[in-house]
């Protein structure tokens, strides 16, 4: 009997492996092609842009940062990323936690205006901020009366970012509360701690790497939206242009080398994004394997 019990767990092993080991061949191919596809699609772009932005040495790269305009398009940007994702953690970590803790009327309506912005094009998102509050807008002549800017202006390109970006956070954080349930919080709240003892001593140490991802992801994606911002900013240089309807200009006037210096600034960004994205997964499956 040990002998049959041992013959059937190696055959057990020899089928799982077999399953889920291809031949060398195989391996090799599948694996040739990502590295092209990746050789293509992703590391010549950036290998390009940065040639292009020290195509005229490094001296005219740092000059065509350093341009007024170019200074004012990164301020805007920071700006507007500073004030979206603190805005989009607040929302996204408050819905989360209504939805992966509570049961209310209405629950599946809020999950699914959280989707919206997945579903809207950016482009149809800042129309309708042009439709509320532009000039011959809903809200246009109130608001003209009382001389406040909304297109055109910072106020509207924050408004539009944060319509775009307001899903990465909760959409991190809803399927992790949920796979964690409710019983560390049901047991804080039996042994008397209150609601924001529970949710700052139990419910966030439980959910920080889950935050941070999407965090990473929410600043990137504000600080490179493109098609929301660019309807309502109004392309003003050195107002309202954030960086990567600068690039836009600049490459349309045949600045190729400044398109490509601010560009470049974008791409290291998307780096970092990728790097801190990694590093965040890691963690979040480290501390799985421990607990």
């Amino acid at each position: 009997m040990q002998i049959r019990g041992f013959w059937n767990h190696r055959c057990a092993i020899a089928r799982k492996t077999a399953a889920t080991t291809e031949p060398f061949a195989v391996r090799f191919l599948l694996i040739g092609i990502a590295m092209v596809f990746i050789g293509l699609f992703l590391l010549a772009p950036l290998a390009a842009v940065l040639v292009q932005a020290f195509g005229d040495g490094v001296g005219v790269y740092w000059r065509s940062l350093r341009d007024s305009d170019t200074l004012a398009a990164i301020r805007l940007t920071l700006l507007t990323a500073a004030i979206a994702v603190p805005l989009n953690l607040v929302f996204g970590i408050a819905a989360s936690w209504a939805i992966a803790k509570f049961e209310f009327l209405g629950k599946s309506l809020l999950i699914t205006l959280i989707d919206l912005p997945f579903a809207v094009s950016p482009v149809i998102s800042g129309m309708i901020y042009v439709l509320l509050f532009g000039l011959h807008g809903y809200l246009g002549p109130w608001l003209s009366a009382h001389n406040i800017e909304i297109i055109f202006a910072v106020p509207g390109i924050v408004l539009a970012t944060v319509f775009v970006t307001f899903p990465f956070v909760a959409r991190e954080l809803i399927p992790l509360m949920q796979a964690q349930g409710t019983e560390e919080e049901e047991a804080a709240l039996s042994l008397g701690a209150g609601g924001w003892q529970t949710f700052l001593r139990v419910t966030l140490p439980n959910i920080k790497w889950g935050v941070l991802y999407g965090v990473i992801l929410c600043n990137a994606r504000a600080m490179g939206e493109f098609g929301a911002v660019s309807v309502i900013s109004g392309h003003i240089r050195g107002l309202t242009n954030t960086m990567p309807l600068h690039v836009e200009i600049l490459y349309n006037e045949y600045n190729f080398v400044g398109a490509f210096a601010v560009a470049s600034l974008l791409t290291v960004v998307a780096l970092i994004t990728l790097v801190l994205k990694s590093f965040a997964e890691w963690k979040f499956k480290q501390e799985l394997r421990v607990s």
